[in-house]
Protein backbone atom coordinates (compact mmCIF):
# COMPACT_ATOMS: atom_id res chain seq x y z
CA UNK A 1 0.00 0.00 0.00
CA UNK A 2 1.40 3.38 -1.00
CA UNK A 3 1.32 6.67 0.86
CA UNK A 4 -1.67 7.96 -1.10
CA UNK A 5 -3.59 4.74 -0.43
CA UNK A 6 -2.95 5.15 3.31
CA UNK A 7 -4.03 8.81 3.19
CA UNK A 8 -7.18 7.84 1.25
CA UNK A 9 -8.07 5.22 3.87
CA UNK A 10 -7.69 7.76 6.68
CA UNK A 11 -9.71 10.45 4.88
CA UNK A 12 -12.42 7.91 3.97
CA UNK A 13 -12.61 7.20 7.71
CA UNK A 14 -13.33 10.86 8.43
CA UNK A 15 -9.84 12.15 9.26
CA UNK A 16 -8.19 15.27 7.90
CA UNK A 17 -4.66 14.35 6.84
CA UNK A 18 -1.44 16.28 6.33
CA UNK A 19 1.23 14.87 4.03
CA UNK A 20 3.85 15.74 1.42
CA UNK A 21 3.12 14.11 -1.94
CA UNK A 22 5.92 13.45 -4.40
CA UNK A 23 5.94 13.95 -8.14
CA UNK A 24 5.57 16.78 -10.63
CA UNK A 25 2.24 16.10 -12.32
CA UNK A 26 0.49 18.90 -10.42
CA UNK A 27 3.14 21.65 -10.82
CA UNK A 28 2.68 24.58 -10.30
CA UNK A 29 -0.42 23.96 -8.14
CA UNK A 30 1.44 21.44 -5.97
CA UNK A 31 5.18 20.92 -6.19
CA UNK A 32 6.82 17.72 -5.00
CA UNK A 33 7.13 17.52 -1.21
CA UNK A 34 4.95 20.58 -0.48
CA UNK A 35 2.73 20.04 2.53
CA UNK A 36 -0.94 19.51 1.70
CA UNK A 37 -3.96 19.22 3.94
CA UNK A 38 -6.76 16.98 2.65
CA UNK A 39 -10.16 16.85 4.35
CA UNK A 40 -13.20 14.64 3.73
CA UNK A 41 -15.33 16.09 0.93
CA UNK A 42 -18.97 16.29 -0.10
CA UNK A 43 -18.54 15.09 -3.71
CA UNK A 44 -21.83 16.67 -4.81
CA UNK A 45 -20.22 20.10 -4.30
CA UNK A 46 -17.14 19.48 -6.46
CA UNK A 47 -16.32 21.78 -9.35
CA UNK A 48 -13.81 21.77 -12.17
CA UNK A 49 -10.46 22.94 -10.76
CA UNK A 50 -10.83 21.38 -7.31
CA UNK A 51 -7.91 19.18 -6.21
CA UNK A 52 -9.14 15.89 -4.80
CA UNK A 53 -7.81 12.64 -3.41
CA UNK A 54 -9.59 9.99 -5.49
CA UNK A 55 -9.27 6.45 -6.76
CA UNK A 56 -9.42 5.98 -10.54
CA UNK A 57 -9.12 2.49 -12.01
CA UNK A 58 -7.42 1.15 -8.88
CA UNK A 59 -4.90 3.97 -8.39
CA UNK A 60 -5.18 6.83 -5.89
CA UNK A 61 -4.34 10.31 -7.19
CA UNK A 62 -4.16 13.80 -5.73
CA UNK A 63 -5.29 15.44 -8.96
CA UNK A 64 -7.70 17.94 -10.48
CA UNK A 65 -11.38 17.57 -11.15
CA UNK A 66 -11.47 18.26 -14.90
CA UNK A 67 -15.17 17.58 -15.54
CA UNK A 68 -18.31 16.93 -13.51
CA UNK A 69 -21.22 14.64 -14.44
CA UNK A 70 -23.72 15.39 -11.66
CA UNK A 71 -26.46 13.24 -13.19
CA UNK A 72 -24.28 10.13 -13.02
CA UNK A 73 -22.61 11.18 -9.73
CA UNK A 74 -19.08 11.07 -11.09
CA UNK A 75 -16.11 13.31 -11.81
CA UNK A 76 -13.26 13.19 -14.29
CA UNK A 77 -9.77 13.30 -12.79
CA UNK A 78 -6.71 14.76 -14.55
CA UNK A 79 -3.25 15.97 -13.68
CA UNK A 80 -2.09 19.54 -14.30
CA UNK A 81 -0.05 18.51 -17.37
CA UNK A 82 -2.94 17.61 -19.68
CA UNK A 83 -3.24 13.89 -18.89
CA UNK A 84 -6.69 12.56 -18.05
CA UNK A 85 -6.76 9.70 -15.56
CA UNK A 86 -10.45 8.89 -16.12
CA UNK A 87 -13.91 9.10 -14.60
CA UNK A 88 -14.63 7.98 -11.06
CA UNK A 89 -17.79 7.80 -8.99
CA UNK A 90 -18.49 10.03 -6.02
CA UNK A 91 -17.90 7.16 -3.61
CA UNK A 92 -14.27 6.96 -4.78
CA UNK A 93 -13.56 10.63 -4.11
CA UNK A 94 -12.22 10.68 -0.57
CA UNK A 95 -11.12 14.23 0.12
CA UNK A 96 -10.42 17.73 -1.10
CA UNK A 97 -7.12 19.56 -0.82
CA UNK A 98 -7.83 22.55 1.42
CA UNK A 99 -4.30 23.97 1.73
CA UNK A 100 -0.94 23.73 -0.04
CA UNK A 101 2.04 24.83 2.09
CA UNK A 102 -0.35 26.75 4.34
CA UNK A 103 -2.11 28.62 1.50
CA UNK A 104 -5.84 27.97 1.34
CA UNK A 105 -7.24 26.54 -1.89
CA UNK A 106 -10.04 28.82 -3.14
CA UNK A 107 -13.50 27.42 -2.42
CA UNK A 108 -12.29 24.18 -0.87
CA UNK A 109 -13.35 24.89 2.71
CA UNK A 110 -17.02 25.09 1.71
CA UNK A 111 -16.87 21.62 0.16
CA UNK A 112 -15.62 19.76 3.21
CA UNK A 113 -17.90 17.03 4.46
CA UNK A 114 -19.79 18.12 7.53
CA UNK A 115 -21.10 15.67 10.07
CA UNK A 116 -24.40 16.25 11.78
Amino acid sequence: MGALDAAADRVAGGATVVFRPSGSSMVPLIRGRQQVVVAPVDPSKLEVGDIVLARVAGTVYLHLVSAVDAARKRVQISNNRGRTNGWTSHDRVFGICVTVDGAARPGAAGKKLTTA
